[in-house]
């Protein structure tokens, strides 16, 4: 019998794979995707199994053997495979730490993939029990109704607490002889069960044309951009989308920017579907991803929905992908694996035949850009859903204007007028803490990091002053290091001072502050949520947070304290940026029956963004936006990478990039090399940063120059003195 060799992929930093001998004590042939134990040096490291040969070109005695095969079906299935893969090497990064990054924390560490767990059925008196039994018992009636979902099949207990269906309950039940417990190994692959909660809604003629749109490629590949104005339903569309998914008993997968949006539109698809839902994100214990991750692995979870890199959570009948707020930054890593989550979710609709869905009110310009040419299906929603109207959008010139607490006179007579009529305002400034800048009025020092080339921002509570950049934080000063001085002043407004000034301004209001510091402990933003959602009078004070995808049926006025912030931004896709977060905050205002108006203070009311905007809306912007991008054959119309250096002395990082253009001069079909440049924020966190951009006209011709680039730059002499990464499609350049 020929020997077999396994070809592993570890977690380190090196773009190959390694070969091993396999041992004769392992029980069976080890399926690709698996997770096995091999030693590496010292160490003794988990990899994946990425294929089987009966030869070796590495030498006979220098192989070692392969320890412990851990699992006897793969972790990560042909296409999930086949899709990390393709993404290490369109990418360029170390196939291991590809896969490493796709795997739960408590896999890598070497747990179990399967699990005894314990599961819960109703007995024969169950079954025929009438419902008017327990009327008197509506917890345990819900218990009761839950199980007769799965019959004598059964469920486990992790899926009926997701339903939100208690122990107690299910005791309680067990005590009168209607349930029972049973114990089950958790290896069995399903297919998702479901039944409808609560009836659709009517759909309006465009959502109809959505709906019918994605439902009649169910089953193949098609990318669908579903551009919908901000209140136009677009979670319609995906409710019944996913109900016609899980009709044909496959599973559905859905991306969402942050946590912060995930218990809202988990409440939505809970309160329409009973079926077993996962949750994928990092507000989760460890042991609670593992267990969720089991439940989409194993095809029991119907409906799987998550961040980032729920992407890669294999799904054994996965049907429909669903991207929300697809233009979103948050989908792209920004360290170590610096892959795109909407690209990603693109090629593994390809690769597993079934429709991908990247939802928005302002799409990024690739994906319009792919629309345009064809190469996705755009399914516009123009109208708000219930006949909601679009808020009136108003300027106000902040030149020569008295300022109470940062709000005109205009701004002020607004809110009063909404909270007279027990409605709720939204107050935007994209800054946290209570002010960006502290100085010395008598010679005019600020308070800077020692670490990075920023200012720290003052916070209250505790008071300190603290860098957003690097983490740094320090106690204020009580004099000025510079002078001596004692008139330290508190410069401009972050969230913190606009809630103070506001109390101030309207003492007998409720004002929230909304934004990462107010939100840290578990639970808080969505208690937070239910309390606001109730209607009563309020202020919601907040960063960007606030702009993504949230409905607060009662907020009619939306106030941004300083929309000029990022029209000067250094980066190309800062016009893109603040468009679309403008438009963004914008769409919290009317939302249901009542009108809304949109306050903009700016400095700047002459601006051409701002004036676009306000007469053709994102649409508009987003035409001139994507002429411009063509003219100069930047992204959708041109391919970028970034290479990064970092490194203790700024002339270090520079010549390092300097000696990578020499060395890819000669290549063939090198690209236009833009830089080396220090980076614009040239010091952070103690190291200093510089930056070369590549830019090309051919994605493959790109690609094709790396291949052989790449080598050549990690054996540079310089290479060892700093320290460098490659960013394929970066969505930052500055």
């Amino acid at each position: 019998m020929p020997r077999l060799y396994l070809q592993v992929a570890l977690p380190v930093p090196l773009r190959k794979t390694f070969d091993y001998r396999m041992p004769a004590g392992f029980p069976h042939r080890p399926p690709v995707g698996a997770r096995v134990k091999v030693p590496f040096g010292s160490r003794e490291l988990l990899g994946i199994v990425t294929h089987l040969s009966d030869h070796t070109d590495s030498p006979e005695d220098k192989l070692k053997t392969a320890r412990v095969l851990l699992d006897p079906v793969p972790v990560f299935p042909p296409e999930l495979m086949e899709l990390l893969q393709r993404a290490a090497h369109y990418y360029h990064y170390p196939v291991g730490e590809v896969f490493d990054a796709a795997l739960p924390a408590l896999l890598r560490q070497g747990d179990d993939l399967f699990e005894n767990m314990v599961h819960w059925r109703l007995t024969k008196a169950g079954l025929s029990l009438d419902r008017v039994a327990l009327r008197n018992a509506p917890k345990q009636l819900t218990a009761w109704e839950g199980l007769q979902l799965h019959g004598e099949h059964g469920m486990s207990e992790d899926f009926l607490t997701h339903m939100g269906i208690s122990r107690d309950s299910l005791n309680a039940l067990a005590r009168k002889g209607y349930a029972e417990t049973f114990g089950e190994n958790q290896q069995h692959f399903s297919h998702p069960r479901f039944q409808l909660a609560e009836a659709p809604l009517v759909p309006n003629a465009e959502q109809k044309h959505a709906i019918d749109a994605i439902r009649q490629q169910l089953g193949r590949f098609q990318p669908f951009l579903l551009e919908g104005v901000t209140g136009s339903g677009k979670t319609e569309v995906y409710l019944q989308a996913v109900e016609a998914c899980l009709h044909r008993h496959r599973q559905v997968l859905i991306l969402v920017p942050e946590i912060g949006l995930t218990p809202q539109i988990v409440s939505r698809f809970r309160a329409r579907f009973a079926t077993d839902i996962a949750l994928l994100h990092s507000g989760l214990t460890e042991r609670e991803r593992l267990k969720a991750w089991r439940r989409a692995f194993l095809g029991h979870a119907g409906i799987v929905i998550g961040t980032r890199s729920t992407l890669f959570t294999p799904m054994p009948h996965l049907g429909l992908i669903i991207v929300d707020e697809e233009h979103d930054l948050s989908f792209k890593q920004q360290e170590g694996f610096r892959y795109h989550a909407r690209d990603l979710a693109v090629m593994r609709g390809q690769l597993q035949d079934c429709p991908v869905v990247l939802g928005s009110a302002t799409p990024s310009l690739e994906s319009l850009g792919n629309a345009r040419q064809g190469r996705y299906t755009h399914l516009p929603l123009k109208e708000r859903a219930a006949s909601a109207q679009p808020p009136e959008i108003k300027l106000i010139d902040l030149r020569g204007q008295k300022l109470r607490n940062g709000i005109t006179d205009a701004m002020h007579r607004a809110i009063n007028l909404r909270l007279q009529h027990d409605e709720q305002v939204l107050v935007f400034i994209n800054r946290r803490g209570f002010a960006p800048v502290l100085l010395c009025h008598a010679c005019g020092w600020q308070a800077k990091c020692p670490r990075c080339d920023a200012r720290t921002t003052l916070h209250r509570d505790p008071v300190r002053l603290h860098c957003h950049h690097c983490g740094f934080s320090e106690r204020p000063p009580m004099q000025c290091p510079s002078c001596q001085s004692l008139e330290l002043k508190a410069v401009g407004a972050g969230t913190v001072r606009v809630e103070e000034g506001l109390k101030e301004l309207f003492p007998k209001a409720e004002v929230h502050r909304i934004d990462r510091d107010s939100t840290r402990r578990k639970d808080s933003w969505q208690n937070l949520y239910d309390h606001v959602e109730k209607g009563t009078a309020a202020i919601l004070v907040g960063t960007q947070m606030l702009a993504k995808g949230h409905h607060f049926p009662n907020v009619t006025l939306v106030a941004l304290l300083e929309a000029d912030s990022g029209l000067m931004g250094a980066d190309f896709r800062a016009g893109e940026r603040v468009a679309q977060l403008i438009t963004q905050v914008a769409g919290r205002a009317g939302r249901a029956h009542k009108a809304g108006l949109v306050l903009l203070q700016t400095h700047q009311p002459e601006h051409p963004l701002l004036m676009q905007l306000l007469q053709g809306g994102y649409s508009a912007f987003a035409d001139t936006a994507l002429q411009e991008r063509k003219l100069l054959g930047l992204p959708p119309f041109g391919y970028l990478a970034l290479l990064r250096a970092e490194a203790s002395a700024p002339e270090l990082a520079l010549q390092f990039l300097q000696e990578a253009v020499t060395g890819g001069q000669g290549l063939g079909n090198e690209p236009e090399f833009w830089g080396p440049i220090p980076a614009p924020m040239e010091k952070k966190a103690g190291v200093y940063r510089a930056h070369l951009l590549l830019k090309s006209d051919h994605r493959p011709r790109l690609h094709h120059f790396l291949d052989p680039w790449l080598p050549l730059v990690a054996k540079l002499p310089s290479a060892k003195r700093v320290k460098w990464t490659l960013d394929v499609d970066p969505q930052e350049t500055a």
